[in-house]
């Protein structure tokens, strides 16, 4: 009879180790083993539905997302498909089941279908047992990245070159953050009265310290604050874990505003601020706080995402994703990032900062992602900074997509609420090409990330000749405005009103382009004066039709200065000022 008994265990053992193989991913069974089965594991445990009450959820999607998500998404998805069962809740009686069991809880995936949390091995095999738990796996945690640190440590790196604006150039006075913006040509776009209104940005980093009173937040539109660590909307220090000197950085890089120290490209947007890193631990981000950060983001109707995290590895003895994962389709987190473009989210992050290496990719997750734009940095003089990290993924595609300043970065610190620095890093870059892209989001909310990627693309300083060091290039935010008004001089989009736009290049030498726009046939006069106001030169006098114009002024004949550009049309009069510097 013992032996019958025993035989039953064994086969029924067989059985369950079996049903628990098949319900383990290779990553997780790598860890398990019989050693400790008390010894608790980050895993994710995922279902095979949602219930089966989901209609209601169908019929008024606005339960499940904000309108200004369904506006988005109707974008990219068709009328009767703006939400779908990934979109529904996670069904709370199987949470409820394997908690029982003894599952604690971390995050929650509506767009995976599962929770993370905490388990021990022993217990793992009992949720595997159940019928409505699909699959189990590890929640990856990953080693952090030290993007402040790289320019102060063996990297060569030319002197700070941080300038102040020309006098008289432009209608905001950057301070020393203008030459990382006027590399990218947000000036130009600031003089037309861009500046993200209507946008919303979320941010995902470990925490913004001095958000509510550092002079450079002081107009800020912050819309929603959480932290994913500790679980409460506090993200600055505050008294549990985490750290948040590098976002207060990154956040003042994207929206900052404070004339003669720092202005960010989308000052104008609304912000969404996530806090999702544990800088307290040795192993200090969770992949699961980052998808629950771009889900909650999505569902309040985020419009870009900016993430200065590089996610590559993480401390022993846990599963690792490597390089050889950077394919754009094994990590989850990049699967994340690549559905939330799919639902009309413009994401950007960083590439990374683990610089060149000759036989394979430096990349960090999610910027391996097909639908993700990677940051790559870039010095104040146009060269790739030697930390950038670079392509190709493993699957053969160029990375990183595009390039801005990411050395000797001017931003605000913690220190006080008066306190600016410089430093480096990828995460630096791509705070500025998230805030670029708002900008021309603004000029054209209907724009696909997708179509945004690609203009974006096009107009870079690599457009032609893309490559695995500096991807499409350094971008041109100015030039891509042009884009979206006009292709091949022909008016995409019909101006509402008249406008000057300010000329481009500013400051130049000898000659540059200045374009204007008219909504209706007009008799348009641009006349060049100095800086007096006494006219020097006709510079365009004709009738011309709808539409945005171009003309181009030769300076050959003019000493260095300040000049104006006086443009008259019916009854509008508008004037630039240009410089030439010869």
């Amino acid at each position: 009879m013992r032996l019958l008994i025993m035989t039953i265990i064994l086969f029924a053992g067989m059985i369950f180790a079996q049903s628990s193989v098949e319900k383990f991913t290779p990553q997780l069974n790598a860890v398990i083993d019989n050693s400790n089965p008390s010894e608790e594991l980050m895993v994710w445990v995922f279902f095979i539905d949602k219930g089966n009450e989901i209609q209601n959820y169908f019929q008024k999607p606005s339960t499940v997302v904000s309108e200004k998500s369904l506006k988005r998404r109707a974008k990219v998805l068709s009328e009767d498909k703006l939400i779908s069962t990934a979109d529904l809740p996670v069904y709370q009686n199987y949470i409820d089941q394997i908690q029982s069991l003894g599952f604690q809880t971390k995050q929650k995936t509506k767009w995976f279908n599962g929770v993370s949390g905490w388990a021990t091995k022993s217990e793992l095999a009992q949720f595997a047992s159940l019928p409505f738990v699909k699959q189990l796996d590890i929640v990856y945690r990953f080693k952090k990245d030290n993007f402040d640190e790289e320019s102060q440590n063996d990297i060569p790196e030319e002197p700070n070159q941080n300038l102040s604006k020309p006098e008289g150039t432009n209608s905001l006075n950057y301070g020393q953050s203008f030459t990382q913006l006027n590399q990218i040509t947000v000036p130009q776009v600031h003089d037309l009265g861009y500046t993200g209104t209507g946008v919303t940005i979320c941010m995902m980093d470990a925490g913004f310290d001095r958000w509510t009173t550092h002079q450079v937040f002081n107009t800020m539109n912050v819309i929603a604050t959480w932290d994913f660590v500790n679980g409460d909307p506090d993200v600055e220090d505050g008294a549990d874990m985490g750290e948040g000197s590098h976002g207060c950085a990154t956040l003042s890089l994207i929206g900052g505003f404070f004339e003669g120290q720092l202005i960010g490209p989308a000052f104008g947007a609304d912000f969404i601020l996530a806090k999702t890193e544990n800088t307290d631990s040795e192993t200090p981000v969770e992949e699961d706080n980052w998808l629950a950060a771009m889900e909650w983001a999505d569902s309040i109707g985020v419009d870009v995402t900016s993430t200065s995290l590089g996610y590559i590895d993480f401390d022993p003895p846990y599963q690792s994703y490597t390089w050889m994962d950077m394919d754009g389709n094994t990590c989850r987190i990049t699967n994340s990032a690549d559905y939330a473009v799919s639902l009309g989210i413009f994401v950007v992050n960083s590439a990374g900062n683990e610089g060149y290496n000759a036989s394979h990719n430096t990349l960090g997750a999610p910027a391996d992602g097909d639908s993700v734009i990677a940051a790559g940095a870039v010095t104040s003089s146009g060269n790739r900074s030697s930390f950038s990290s670079v392509g190709p993924t493993v699957d053969g595609r160029i990375k990183p997509d595009l390039m801005a300043m990411g050395s000797n970065n001017y931003h605000a610190c913690n220190w006080n609420n008066t306190c600016y620095g410089n430093g480096g890093g990828t995460s630096y870059s791509c705070p500025l090409i998230a805030g670029a892209a708002a900008l021309l989001l603004q000029a054209d909310p209907n724009l696909t990330p997708m179509q945004l990627a690609a203009i974006m693309k096009n107009t870079a300083s690599l457009s032609t000749n893309p490559n695995n060091l500096m991807g499409w290039g350094i971008i041109n935010t100015y030039a891509a405005l042009q884009q979206i008004i006009t292709t091949e001089g022909e008016t995409v989009h019909s101006p509402q009103e008249y406008y000057l736009l300010q000329n481009y290049p500013n400051p130049f030498n000898p000659s540059t382009k200045i374009r204007f726009a008219v909504p209706e046939k007009s008799d348009v006069k641009i006349y060049l004066h100095d800086i007096l106001g006494s006219e020097i030169a006709v510079i365009l006098d004709e009738e011309v039709s709808p539409g945005v114009k171009e003309v181009e002024l030769n300076g050959n004949n003019l000493a260095s200065g300040v000049y104006l550009v006086r443009m008259v049309a019916n009854n509008y009069q508008q004037t630039i000022k240009i410089s030439l510097l010869k």
